[in-house]
């Protein structure tokens, strides 16, 4: 009996924890099969199931075709009940999907956006795209059950609001979910992006380990914690925040200053935008982040010599987070991620180097292979989850008996 049947049959298996197990199981299950995974009687198992029929939370599989015979009766979770709005908003882009209640994207629109105009310039350009794919797939604001953003900056989970960002100019306290709740009848969910991605990848590549590490170096230079198979924020949201740990580098006199105000900071040194400022300032005709990337890969050597220097600087910071959390997967992802050879050396390098051997002897350190769209993906994840809470499904199983 696998870990979700297990808490099914201990908590008596309310309507929730059945529909939990459907989730689990793509091709969908049986009411036998229900009873096997449960421990429950087939009556009881009945009394869930038309529960979450009439609640169009379940419906039933197509027909296999190769089935011979009278197929046993299936069900399958429906996907199609209602649509997921998700936005993944960087530093200098953003990108926006619709998916469905199993997180699957449908339709995804991407543009450039710069966070620093403000809430109002941003949220207005993922207004209109939200609108856009909308319309794209048939869809109106009744049909969204929930709407997700991420954001490059620190966040209390809890209210949804930006928390004294480094970069952010005008977010601070601003109320995202209440800009959408003129548009939109549903839950808004607000987190950090490298939270949101370091969900993504565990829940659709690493399911089955619950401890990852996700670092994104894109522009700046961020991290997110999953921790027992859960997205792990502190206290008050700012777990994680290793770019903003202050280090000494030997061949540098007075520390570079960072975007958070301190001197020093990892992203100061490693940071996209970091990279860009040295490069510009040795006459590298470079002004993104991509524009170092590409001078990185074409082996310009001053781009090669900063990147290897970030990827020693990225080293130690993770090196201390692996010593400190002990993941099992450390995944990568950002523009920077995409200049292998001089950064996951690096990277590896010192990690292996400065790590306790019990931390590292079945440490992966990958490269994200969900990036750029690990954002996305995990948010729609994360509300699928909201969605699907057994107190949420009890209101709409207890709903659709009252009306029927």
């Amino acid at each position: 009996m696998g870990t979700t049947s297990l808490a099914a049959a201990r908590m008596g298996a309310s309507s929730g924890e059945i529909l939990g197990l459907f989730r689990d199981v793509a091709e969908g299950l049986t009411k036998a099969e229900v009873v096997s995974r449960t421990g429950l009687s087939r009556t009881t198992v009945n009394q869930r199931l038309d529960g979450l029929l009439a609640a169009g939370l379940l419906i039933p599989s197509p027909v296999d075709a190769r089935t011979r015979g009278r197929p046993a009766g299936r069900f399958v979770v429906n996907r199609g009940r209602g649509v997921l709005l998700v936005a993944d908003i960087g530093a200098t882009g953003l990108r926006t999907a619709l998916c469905d209640l199993a997180g699957e994207v449908l339709v995804e629109r991407e543009t450039r956006a710069d966070v620093t105009e403000g809430p109002r310039a941003v949220l207005s350009v993922v207004d209109g795209l939200f609108a856009e794919i909308l319309g794209v797939a048939g869809r109106g604001p009744a049909d969204v059950l929930g709407i997700g953003l991420d954001v490059p900056g620190p966040v209390d989970f809890a209210s949804g609001r930006v928390v004294s960002p480094p970069i952010m100019t005008g977010w601070d306290r601003y109320d995202i979910p209440g800009w959408f709740a003129a548009g939109y009848d549903c839950p808004v969910l607000v987190d950090k992006d490298v939270n949101a991605m370091a969900y993504g990848e565990h829940r659709l590549r690493y399911p089955d380990v619950p401890h990852l590490l996700m670092v994104k170096i894109g522009t700046g230079v961020g991290t997110g914690l999953v921790a027992g198979g859960r997205v792990h924020r502190g206290a008050d949201g700012a777990a994680g925040d290793v770019g903003h740990i202050q280090v000494h580098v030997d061949d540098v006199d007075e520390p570079p200053v960072c975007r958070c105000g301190n001197a020093g900071c990892v992203e100061a040194y490693a940071g996209g935008w970091a990279l860009v400022r040295d490069l510009r300032a040795a006459g590298r005709a470079v002004t993104t982040v991509d524009d170092a990337v590409g001078l990185i890969r074409g082996g310009d050597p001053l781009a090669v010599r900063l990147a290897r220097r970030a990827a020693r600087i990225l080293g130690g910071a993770i090196a201390d987070t692996v010593n400190l959390f002990n993941p099992r997967v450390i995944a990568i992802g950002g523009q920077l991620a995409h200049i292998d050879e001089q950064l996951f050396a690096g990277i590896r390098e010192i990690v292996y180097r400065r790590s306790l051997p019990l931390a590292t002897r079945n440490l992966q350190i990958v490269r994200s292979d969900l990036d750029p769209h690990a954002g996305v993906l995990g948010l729609a994840q994360l509300l699928a989850d909201g969605l699907y809470t057994p107190e949420r499904v009890q209101e709409l199983v207890d709903h659709a008996v009252d009306h029927a």
